[in-house]
């Protein structure tokens, strides 16, 4: 019997576990990450950062608040907390 090809297919990659790690009205620590992403599909608001793999963190403890901004885009910003 003449050999045949084997399969070429099956071949997949992992997961980049990509998306939003932080919800609206969620409190977070200084330096957390909020939202891994490819690209801006969400830019950075107040007391927010944008690393070099535009990953948006936050610069301060505080309650993190998503927004709409004008052009239709959206943003993340991270107000701090009022201790009563």
């Amino acid at each position: 019997m003449a050999k045949t090809k084997h399969a070429v297919n099956g071949r997949d990659s992992a997961g980049k576990r990509l998306g939003t790690k932080a919800v609206t009205g969620q409190v977070v620590p200084a330096g957390k990450i909020i939202v891994k992403q490819r690209g801006t599909k969400i830019y950075p608001g107040k007391n927010t950062g944008l690393g070099t793999d535009f990953t948006i963190f936050s610069k301060i403890a505080g309650m993190v608040k998503f927004e709409w901004i004008r052009g239709g885009r959206k943003q993340v910003s991270v107000y701090p907390v009022l201790k009563s």
